[in-house]
């Protein structure tokens, strides 16, 4: 099972910045807002699906190649989950946390 902390320092690594510590520190707090990371996350995962419904209609018009509608659906896929692995660790930490004893 993923810890809160595991998951904050894998974020903090991906986002190039080191995170020193968790009380209030200046660096955290300039640091990227995690809500428009989600937010971005979420955009790129429509826009894919809308290129792949336009590959899709475009194919059926016989405008495109069978390899580009799959290769589109096939990228809106892997958007897809990928954004349903980070909403399944999200839940996961907050689970975490609210067990936690204060």
């Amino acid at each position: 099972m993923v810890s809160p902390l595991i998951a904050a320092k894998a974020y903090a690594a991906t986002q190039g910045s080191a995170l020193g510590g968790l009380g209030g520190s200046a660096a955290a707090a300039e640091g990227p807002d995690f809500g428009k990371f989600l937010t971005s996350a979420m955009n790129d995962a429509m826009q894919s699906s809308k290129v792949a419904e336009a590959q899709m209609q475009a194919q059926v018009q016989g405008k495109a190649q069978l390899v580009d509608v799959a290769t589109a659906i096939s990228s809106a896929e892997a958007s897809l989950e990928t954004v349903m692995a980070v909403r399944d660790q999200v839940i996961s930490a907050y689970q975490e946390i609210m067990r936690m004893a204060i």
